[in-house]
């Protein structure tokens, strides 16, 4: 493998001194700031390493505006003349750095567009080279970069010199044609020539630098007799890119590299000879890395640019090829990289084609380095499980709350999946209270937290339990700061018992005992209330986390008017509700029971009140006593008896 390093590669005289005007500026002891207007040379690592020690770059004309004082260093492509007095007006330090080689053609510019003469500049009009030398010119100036715009070059000239005040003036209609000093020397020949076919007088000054026409002639002399050739400098050097140009036309396998590590060595193939040159704004130290890198043959440095992997190692990856049951990726690696289906996924119907397309980046995890024929076996699946493990090793150490849809039904449990990951919520964990049936929850997006985590044992426990109880006494601290007995409430029947109700208040249980589910009398709960019912309830008592409730509504209360309703001497319809062996209790309303005493039911005796009357039978008596303060009532049936015997009588 040879070798060949230009010797003209690297920093030229003007970008050498513009380099280190600026070093040296920056290692004054003033404390300055100290700024360069527009980069000072079309090189990346250059401008980046002079902004690290402290150098501003002025990249427009506004930020030039507003600087007010320190050090201002004109680049090595120089600025127009327009800068230079603009610089000179705001009485700051300026430091020219302009290459003396672009100084000589502003004052070439000059002179000529001063006597009168229209002015060529051959280059490229985006180049700040150009610009700069195209603001020394004057209005009588135009800039052409190939054959195409000679044509509208003629006509700018031609209407120059048409013009009257200019034809008396300038008889002679010269034309100077002046070049951007990184042309293509060869290309400005050709121009020139063209140029010369025109009916003006013409002189031709050749300001293409000396060191950049050798450069490129030697550029051109390598890449003429090699099987490769390499061409570094930044991507907006415009003599690098010259370089390029000249050194392509004569090599086809030519690469143009800022650095070295832009170059992908897997392009050269096996080659036997390789060039290399450098634009004039190459830094040194990406020289001397040239240089090293020519003491090595191509196959060491192809083996060197390749990375090493391990067993275990997580690597980046481009899929090259994908089949149904294979995908190929280029991992860097001497060798391709390997990902069977079963290293995919868990689905062995699926097809991969559907899944991964050609070109896609993927992360993926080595479990071999060489699987017997040379090539690198890859997972994804694995690589994805241990990331959803530590996902949920993150969310369990941290208490964090997940959310997941419930994939499967079980006898103790439900399962959901986190990121590919079964969790486990056993049905004691499900909820705050006992829950028979857990069908409900299947396809349900549900919350919970990690209680438990084992991947070795492939152990993963929600628990969604903690987070109710949680909730329940969020609300249950709200309710009791609001509650008050005497409030009315809205709940809902949560759970019925023989002695009573239960009743969800919003986080709060509350107990309507069956003495207060009516002014009446209520024999079974169950048979009044089911669970689900909506209520509207009275907090009767508060008793620490306990809180009694009441239907018996003040307002309904059937004693508030029993002085009116139930009068002495009134005559009343009631039924039989119970029996003693004393006498018999009638409702004569929701909550009102009367005695009617065994001495009170007939004018003959008897016995027993069951000997006479039955338990639900509707029977009319008088009123004959009323104690409102102990509520109680007695009713006579003999009174009414004799009543009617008397009037018989």
């Amino acid at each position: 493998m040879n070798v060949i390093l230009a010797k003209t590669a690297g920093f030229c005289f003007g970008v050498k001194r513009a380099v280190d005007t600026v070093y040296r500026e920056l290692a004054r002891e003033d404390g300055g700031k100290i700024y360069t207007y527009g980069p000072i040379i079309h090189n990346e690592e250059v401008i980046r390493d002079i902004e690290q020690r402290g150098a501003v770059v002025l990249r427009t004309e506004d930020e030039l505006d507003a600087v007010a004082g320190g050090t201002v260093i004109i680049r090595s492509h120089g600025v127009e003349k327009r800068i230079c007095d603009k610089l000179k007006s705001k009485h700051i330090s300026i430091v020219d750095a302009t290459c003396p080689y672009v100084k000589k053609i502003h004052n070439i510019v000059r002179k000529e567009s001063e006597k009168g003469n229209y002015i060529v500049i051959i280059g490229d009009p985006s180049h700040p080279e150009v610009q700069g030398i195209r603001g020394w010119a004057g209005e009588n100036a135009s800039v052409v970069r190939n054959a195409e715009e000679i044509e509208e070059l003629s006509r700018n000239i031609e209407n120059y010199f048409s013009k009257p005040e200019n034809h008396s003036k300038i008889p002679e209609k010269k034309v100077c044609v002046v070049a951007q000093t990184t042309f293509n020397y060869n290309k400005f020949k050709d121009l020139v020539e063209i140029i010369s076919e025109k009916s003006y007088d013409i002189i031709v000054l050749n300001t293409i630098c000396n060191a950049t026409k050798e450069r490129q002639m030697e550029a051109l002399r390598i890449a003429e007799k090699v099987d490769a050739m390499i061409v570094i400098g930044d991507k907006h050097s415009s003599n690098t890119q010259k370089l390029f140009e000249i050194c392509a036309k004569a090599c086809k396998d030519t690469y143009y590299i800022q650095t070295l590590d832009d170059l992908n060595l897997n392009q050269l193939g096996s080659v036997e000879t390789v060039g290399i040159t450098a634009g004039a704004s190459t830094p040194n130290k990406i020289i001397e890395e040239v240089q090293i890198m020519s003491e090595l043959s191509f196959e060491q440095m192809l083996d060197e640019s390749f990375k090493t992997i391990h067993n275990g190692e997580v690597v980046e990856g481009t899929v090259i090829d994908v089949k149904p049951d294979e995908i190929i990726l280029n991992i860097g690696y001497k060798a391709d990289g390997i990902i069977t289906k079963n290293e995919y996924s868990n689905d062995s119907s699926l097809d991969l084609t559907t899944v991964v397309s050609i070109g896609d980046a993927m992360t993926v995890k080595v479990l071999k380095v060489n699987d017997g024929e040379g090539q690198v076996l890859l997972t994804y699946k694995r690589l994805a499980a241990e990331k959803s493990n530590e996902r949920l090793k993150e969310a369990f150490e941290n208490k964090e709350v997940l959310k997941a849809t419930v994939t499967q039904i079980l006898g103790g449990g439900l399962c959901a999946e986190v990121e590919g990951v079964r969790v486990f919520i056993p049905a004691s964990l499900v909820s705050d209270s006992y829950e028979k049936d857990l069908s409900k929850y299947d396809g349900k997006e549900i919350e919970f937290v990690i209680s438990e985590f084992n991947p070795r044992r492939n152990r993963v426990i929600g628990d969604r339990r903690q987070l109710l109880v949680a909730e329940r006494a969020e609300k249950q601290r709200e309710l009791f700061a609001r509650l008050q007995v005497g409030d009315t409430i809205e709940g809902v029947v949560k759970n019925v018992t023989d002695f009573g109700a239960f009743v969800d208040l919003g986080g709060v249980d509350g107990l309507l005992h069956i003495s207060e589910m009516s002014w009446g009398r209520v024999e079974n709960p169950k048979k009044v209330f089911k669970v689900g019912d909506n209520l509207r309830v009275l907090v009767k008592d508060i008793n620490d986390t306990k809180v009694a409730l009441s239907l018996k509504f003040p307002e309904t209360n059937p004693w508030a008017h029993a002085s009116e309703d139930f009068a002495v001497g009134s005559v009343i319809t009631g039924k039989v509700a119970r029996m003693t062996d004393f006498g018999a209790f009638v409702e004569l309303a929701p909550g009102v029971d009367a005695l009617l005493h065994v001495s009170q039911i007939s004018r003959a005796h008897v016995d027993k009140p069951a000997d006479v009357l039955s338990i639900g039978q509707e029977i009319q008596a008088k009123i004959v006593d009323l104690n409102e303060a102990d509520k109680k009532i007695s009713l006579s049936m003999k009174a009414l008896e004799m009543a009617e015997q008397a009037d018989m009588e």
